[in-house]
């Protein structure tokens, strides 16, 4: 996956062959930005404009800017699957937070 991020914002990217133009879209906030370019320059310089001027709109509405992500995470598992993550994060220590924190940033890294 191909991202780039500012202030605190990531987009994805994908080139688009068909168009031979790269494009981006803000992920992890409910407004739809997107933005391209046909140099990784221009679509940097697309982005960082697409940025500022969401920010901008939501200051001129009075609106505070959405961010990607608060800190909370709530998750919907079977009580099977709770349970035995709670018995492993006790096991070693742990609380149930600072575990499922640990195995996501793994995840992440192993993916990323």
């Amino acid at each position: 996956m191909n991202t780039m991020s500012h202030k605190g914002y990531t987009a994805r990217v994908e080139f688009d062959e068909r168009d031979s133009i790269f494009v981006g879209r803000i992920c992890g906030i409910h407004a739809i930005i997107s933005f391209h370019g046909e140099t990784v320059a221009e679509l940097k310089a697309e982005f960082e404009k697409a940025i500022e001027d969401y920010l901008a709109e939501c200051n001129e509405r009075g609106l505070k800017p959405e961010k990607p992500a608060s800190g909370k995470l709530l998750l919907r598992v079977p009580p099977e699957v709770h349970g035995k993550a709670l018995v492993v994060a006790q096991a070693e220590g742990k609380s149930l937070d600072q575990w499922v924190t640990e195995v996501l940033q793994r995840a992440i890294q192993a993916g990323g």
